[in-house]
């Protein structure tokens, strides 16, 4: 073979070899394309996992899980599973840092407040979850439900909205004579106070604040809406006429059951209860009671912010269907929901929705709340939940020498002063002796919050024996 045919040879080898090459690359192409939609759908097929912090109860969280995860957006974005931690607000900032934390769901605006100005919270961005943020009202009863920046970005929208009231069995309340509260002082009531010495059974049902962050945010109000000194007196009397749970879940079911004439509650724990007995109203206390937007936002700690906020998007626009369930009962903060078959057919929550809108409300200092917050829920306990017995065993006894006339009304009222006034202790961070002032409390909040942990058993130990020394002493008064 001469040189030049071997040449020919060799040219259409390679001609033939680069067409099969070509040809493989022509045939892969097509495929490339179609499953691009993307990158995205591959990196789905693994799957995200997003992390939320939450202050919400287990039965909206596992309809929430539920309801997402079959969702049209869940598939969309990838999102294999969500996982919720529950702790308290005190330990939000350090949880979001430590594990990534992708949305803070609940909780309320304070606790949202501060971890914007923390710089923990990020704005919203992606086009769904503004859509959606859209649809949620910018405020309610002169309420604020979204955190939007002077530039106008969105940091929270509110989920869903509460109040916070009582919830009375009608029918008890008929059963013993007395008129439905309207605000809470009347849950401090001498009228209460006779049913608790006439049965010895206590016709409120409140709940120990340190368990409970709805009967926190109730005692806060009730010290707002009276003044610190005034509040506390109330706060005290309400203590004496109740009967103290661990949780409002069981002061909500007392009532339910009849155990309880009344019991203070968050708004949708009133609407579960008329649920399941008609007998049961809520009553929000007209000038007494602020409307909540419960927040929802994208952290800054979130390792997939564009996932993030189609959860979100999904809370503010199909998830509002959650809200509705009727073991849940909540008011949702998207009014759209009500056009749905399943909003249709909650026209109760429709009412009460169209309710809180003219609700009558005060103005409530957030900022102010929270100076002072945990020091008052230890106080409250120590005080109230720890020396229970003694409290209420004295007010039994004082109610019980003015009815039956051993007391004139002037020494009733003298007695119920002493048993209600602040109590005296040793400041521990000045060794002198002061009152229990809002003052005080809000310095003891600083320093315990700063890093003086080790005031707390000191305060806690001077607190209880300085209430018990007080309730002992209107007892042996008394003659008891």
């Amino acid at each position: 073979m001469s040189n030049k045919n071997l040449l020919v040879i060799l040219v259409i080898a390679v001609v033939v070899i680069i067409a099969v090459i070509a040809g493989l690359s022509l045939h892969k192409h097509p495929i490339t394309t179609t499953s691009s939609p993307t990158t995205t759908t591959a990196v789905s097929t693994e799957g995200v996992e997003l992390t939320i912090l939450t202050r919400h109860p287990g039965d909206i969280l596992v309809k929430a899980k539920e309801e997402f995860l079959k969702s049209d957006i869940a598939k969309e974005y990838g999102i294999k599973d969500v996982h919720f931690i529950v702790v308290p607000p005190g330990l939000w900032a350090s949880t979001a840092k430590a594990k990534n934390v992708d949305i803070g769901w609940g909780g309320g605006p304070t606790l949202f407040d501060t971890l914007y100005l923390e710089g923990l919270l990020a704005p919203l961005t992606s086009k769904i979850a503004l859509d959606a943020a859209a649809q949620i009202p910018d405020e309610l009863a002169g309420v604020p439900l979204k955190r939007i920046s002077e530039n106008g970005s969105i940091y929270w929208v509110s989920a869903a909205i509460a109040s916070f009231g009582f919830t009375v069995n009608t029918k008890l309340a008929e059963q013993y004579g007395l008129k439905i509260p309207k605000s809470w002082k009347d849950l401090a009531s001498l009228d209460l106070a006779k049913v608790l010495v006439k049965t010895l059974e206590p016709p409120l049902g409140i709940a120990d604040p340190t368990t409970s962050t709805s009967n926190t945010r109730m005692y806060e109000i009730i010290l707002q809406a009276y003044g610190w000194d005034e509040g506390w007196r109330i706060l005290t009397l309400m203590a004496a006429n109740s009967h103290i749970y661990g949780g409002s879940g069981d002061v909500r079911d007392a009532v339910i059951r009849g155990e309880r004439i009344v019991g203070i509650t968050i708004d949708f724990y009133g609407y579960t209860a008329h649920l399941q007995n008609p007998a049961c109203v809520y009553i929000s206390p007209p000038g007494e009671t602020i409307v909540n937007g419960d927040p929802i936002a994208l952290l800054a700690t979130s390792k997939h912010p564009r996932e993030a906020q189609a959860f979100i998007a999904w809370v503010l626009t199909e998830g509002q269907k959650i809200w509705l369930d009727r073991n849940i009962n909540r008011l949702p903060a998207n009014p759209k929901v009500f056009n749905t078959p399943e909003g249709k057919q909650r026209k109760d929550l429709k009412e009460a929705y169209m309710q809180a809108q003219k609700m009558t409300t005060m103005k409530f200092n957030d900022t102010l709340a929270l100076s002072y917050e945990f020091m008052m829920q230890q106080y409250f306990k120590a005080t109230l939940v720890d020396q229970h017995e003694r409290l209420q065993s004295a007010w039994i006894a004082l109610v019980k020498a003015y009815l039956d006339g051993k007391i004139s009304k002037e020494k009733f009222e003298e007695l119920k002063k002493k048993l209600t006034d602040p109590v005296e202790f040793v400041n521990p961070l000045t060794g002198q002796k002061v009152k229990w002032t809002q003052d005080v409390a809000i310095e003891l909040n600083e320093a315990f919050l700063s890093g003086k942990t080790g005031i707390l058993d000191q305060l806690m130990k001077e607190w209880r024996d300085a209430a018990a020394a007080k309730y002992d002493e209107v007892l042996e008064t008394l003659g008891g």
